[in-house]
């Protein structure tokens, strides 16, 4: 099925699940996802569930422990992270198709679960909401009382992220939850997560995260990494644990060790992933973007790029917001929220006088450079993790690996350098 609008789609609408009642053994959750106590590398302890019954028993276990479970579910056309309570909700034997500018969902007819790619969004929704109220104030004579809303959000176990996105928010966290500088919302809804990882067996056609180092196979920062895998005969999950809660949630189910041929064969599958990424972006782009401010391919690709956004809305590093400050009509009572912003809108950079970016170039020239080499500088590590969301949902199917090539060869030089497979990829068929 082919999504044919230009925007990803809208988050899937499904019954609230039961607001979990306990939260024993939850204190590390928001930890797997970060380097810190007990989380700094994944434990030795691996296991295998047998197919959708295994997947079913984890699925179980976390319920019983009070968390509401989100995982990868087929909305609108396309998979997306929405709340579940059972393994058959899964995206059970289908693929995507993915590239510039297309999205296909398709029946694979092998059984397997994760081998769709990326979802069309991350779980970064769920920890950064697109649009939310921060607080309410009611006008009392000359002054007035104001009420902070509370943040809504259950303990959560995230199934089947993948390890880009994972690396993702490693990267969000650097953003909003680091020394002086915390969002307490981040923070909080950070807390309350337990992360259940599931490590690429197949690249989408516009991943390129084994060139930007964050897959396909998750190295740390997870309570638990599933590999999925078949040996001909049967369908199973090989289960590392990250953290000593992933290990207590284990210890709830009836799976057994794994042994030697279990890890040789997620490790083949993993490998076969990492050696067919649909992309690959070119060696040292933060010093060749930094010293190409002034290319002349800016304009081109101005021509092409109809700045509405939607790289920024599905990636899921992008943070930039707006604050919006309303009243109702009597003026007693006023509102302060925060939306996500684009740096592709005009007006995101306007100041007293007006915008200070009033073109696509100067625009398209902002995103790429911040995300693939001033945000080193910002945070220490880029900004892109490889999920090849800009590429497919750009309606036009601008591909920013391709762009960084093209600039590089703009210099006189060659589109080489980048770790594997070069040259022109399809732009495929545009989103409509």
């Amino acid at each position: 099925m082919r999504v044919a609008q230009g925007f990803p789609p809208p988050m899937p609408v499904y019954p609230e699940c039961a607001d979990p009642q306990n939260n024993d053994g939850n204190s590390l959750g928001r930890d797997a996802m970060k380097t810190g106590a007990g989380h700094d590398k994944e434990t030795t302890d691996t296991w295998v569930l047998d197919g959708l019954g295994g997947l079913q028993d984890l699925i179980d276990a976390l319920l019983s422990k009070g968390f509401q479970v989100v995982g990868p579910r087929v909305a609108n056309g396309a998979v997306d992270m929405a709340p579940m309570t059972a393994a058959d909700q899964l995206p059970v034997g289908m693929v995507v198709q993915q590239d510039a500018g297309t999205y296909r969902l398709m029946p694979s007819g092998d059984g397997q679960v994760f081998r769709y790619g990326a979802p069309a969004r991350s779980c970064k929704p769920y920890f950064y909401p697109a649009r939310e109220r921060l607080f309410k104030a009611h006008k009392k004579g000359l002054s007035a009382d104001y009420v902070e809303d509370a943040v809504e959000m259950p303990p959560t176990a995230y199934l089947g992220v993948r390890p880009c996105d994972l690396n993702a928010v490693t990267i969000q966290d650097n953003v909003f939850d680091s020394g002086d500088f915390t969002d307490p919302r981040y923070a909080e809804r950070r807390q309350a997560a337990f992360t259940v990882v599931a490590d690429c067996t197949r690249a989408g056609g516009t991943c390129f995260c084994a060139s930007m180092g964050s897959g396909p196979r998750a190295e740390a920062g997870f309570d638990l990494a599933l590999t999925e895998f078949t040996d001909g005969e049967h369908h199973r999950f090989l289960v590392r644990a990250g953290s000593a809660n992933g290990v207590d949630v284990m210890a709830r189910l009836d799976a057994r060790s794994a042994d030697a041929a279990d890890m040789a064969a997620a490790d083949k599958a993993i490998t076969a992933a990492a050696q067919s990424m649909g992309r690959v972006m070119v060696d040292g782009v933060a010093a060749l973007l930094r010293d190409n401010l002034e290319s002349p391919h800016w304009d081109d690709v101005a021509a092409r790029c109809l700045a509405c956004g939607n790289c920024t809305l599905v990636c899921p590093t992008c943070f930039c917001s707006a604050v919006e400050d309303t009243t109702n009509l009597t003026g007693e009572i006023a509102e302060r929220w925060r939306a996500w912003d684009s740096c592709f809108s005009l007006a995101f950079s306007y100041i007293h006088g007006g915008s200070v970016r009033e073109d696509g170039a100067s625009r398209y020239r902002q995103w790429i450079t911040h995300k693939l080499s001033f945000w080193e500088e910002q945070f220490g590590v880029s900004g892109c993790v490889g999920c090849g969301r800009c590429i497919t949902w750009c309606p036009v199917g601008i591909d920013i690996t391709e762009e960084a090539r093209a600039i590089r060869a703009a210099m006189g030089g060659t589109a080489d350098g980048s770790r594997g497979r070069t040259g022109p990829h399809s732009q495929g068929t545009p989103v409509l």
